[in-house]
Parts: C-alpha cells; sequence; structure tokens
C-alpha cells in the first residue's frame, strides 16, 4: 500500500504542472471552509484525541465561542500560549521525521538528481553551516497547525518558493521522508537570536493546502519574542528547521510547540 501511495503521490499527482495541484487542492480546501463541516468534529476528536484535556488548551480561530467550520478547528489557537524559560524551543506540534547533522545526512534524489537538504532553504542554503542540525517535523492533521519562533531575535530573511504539493507523508517515502519538502511549495524565515546565530526555518504546503498564511508581524527587518506566531497552515503541513544546536528529541517522537528543543 505504501509503494501504492508513493507511485501516486510522485509519479501520478506529483506530475500534474503545480499549477493545477494547486487550483485541486484550493477547491478541495475550501470545502473545510463551510459551516457544515462543523458538525464532523465532535467525531474527528473522539477518533483522535484520547485526553480530553488537551483540546481545551485551543480557542476557535475565528474568535467565536464555538468552531464554525472544520478550518476554524483546523487553525485554532492556544487560549494561553505556552511559558518557557527554554534558551530554543520547538516552533510546532507535530512527528519528527528526519533529524542529522547536515554534513551527515544523505543526498535525496529529485528527478534524477541528488540534493542536498539544505536546498530546502532557497537563497539560504549556501550560508547554512555543515555542523548545522536538521529537523523535520510532520504535521499530521489532528495536529496544532501554527509555527511558532523557536527563540527570541529579529528577522533576516523572508523567501517564498513557488513549487509542487505533493503528499508529505513521510512514510511514503521510505529513507526519503524530506523528498516533499525539496519539491514543494514553502516559504522560509530566516531568524537571528541573541547570540548573533542564525536559525533558518521553513513552513511547507502540501496537498490541500490552500494558504500558508504569515502572522502580521512576520516581516523582514521585525523582531519576535519566543514562541510569537510566524504563520499558520490552511490545512496540511511540515516545518523544516536548520539550527545551530542539536534537539533533545529523536525521530519518532511527537514534539510540542513550546517544549524544549
Amino acid at each position: 500500500m505504501t509503494d501504492f501511495y508513493r507511485f501516486l503521490s510522485l509519479h501520478v499527482w506529483g506530475n500534474l504542472p503545480a499549477s493545477w495541484q494547486r487550483f485541486i487542492s484550493q477547491l478541495y480546501a475550501g470545502i473545510y471552509n463551510q459551516s457544515w463541516t462543523r458538525h464532523v468534529i465532535p467525531a474527528y476528536s473522539r477518533v483522535h484525541y484520547k485526553d480530553p484535556e488537551y483540546l481545551k488548551l485551543f480557542a476557535p480561530a475565528s474568535g467565536a465561542s464555538t468552531y464554525q467550520s472544520f478550518q476554524d478547528f483546523f487553525t485554532r489557537r492556544y487560549q494561553e500560549l505556552p511559558q518557557t524559560r527554554e534558551k530554543a524551543a520547538w516552533p510546532c506540534e507535530g512527528l519528527i521525521c528526519d533529524y542529522g547533522r547536515i554534513d551527515h545526512l544523505d543526498l535525496i534524489n529529485i528527478k534524477g538528481e541528488k540534493k542536498e537538504v539544505r536546498v530546502i532553504f532557497g537563497r539560504s542554503q549556501e550560508e547554512i553551516p555543515s555542523d548545522y542540525y536538521f529537523t523535520n517535523i510532520f504535521l499530521h492533521n489532528n495536529n496544532y497547525h501554527r509555527i511558532h519562533a523557536p527563540v527570541s531575535g529579529e528577522i533576516l530573511d523572508i523567501e517564498h518558493i513557488r513549487g509542487d504539493l505533493v503528499l508529505l507523508r513521510p512514510w511514503v517515502y521510505k529513507n526519503d521522508p524530506s523528498l516533499p519538502a525539496l519539491r514543494n511549495e514553502r516559504i522560509n524565515v530566516t531568524l537571528g537570536d541573541d547570540e548573533g546565530r542564525k536559525w533558518y526555518v521553513s513552513i511547507v504546503g502540501g496537498p490541500a493546502v490552500g494558504t500558508i498564511v504569515l502572522d502580521q508581524n512576520t516581516k523582514f527587518g521585525n523582531t519576535v519574542n519566543q514562541i510569537d506566531e510566524l504563520g499558520t497552515f490552511l490545512l496540511g503541513s511540515t516545518c523544516c528547521i536548520a539550527a545551530p544546536i542539536p534537539i533533545s528529541r529523536e525521530v519518532g517522537e511527537t514534539v510540542y510547540m513550546g517544549d524544549e528543543f
């Protein structure tokens, strides 16, 4: 079944023009803005959230007292942002599906061409040191889908890279879980922390992602505090990070926004 999904994603859906992928995805994502989709939320929550206290941490993105649509639920906000005293915190919630020092990671085959994971970060790739650590976090549909600043500092660069919208699920790609991040549309944000180090965050879209919406404060030259919001996914997503320090977790673990990096 995994081989079938890989073939479908890369060789059928993946060979469609990016404009077609985007148009179909926007149609699909538009369904979740319909008010009737709010009726799906109770059943969806019973299946995906064993701890009912988890959902009490959040409020509708619309500001209403109840969720107005599935999209309103999907883009939910924290009632109160987690507090952290760590020097670096996880910018999102999701599954760690790829990790390693950049110069130790294998090259990834993209349409017959071998590429480093640094390519994910666009025009910043050449300045990322080889001893930086790369992490790919896959955000499943049931995860919290806002991306935050892992550190306090200044926004040094923002780049929008248009690309494909191939399937993101890491278990489809066997030994290349970061392959979609090299192909897909993404927004890259470079942060300079208080110690003069750079952090590279890539917000990667996938099928059914109608839009990646940046926070109004996510602008070149602005300063951000740790766990300030950088952007939001409207369905589906992956977040990649190139960081100057190693992480405290392992591949296969789920991390939560605000936890120790």
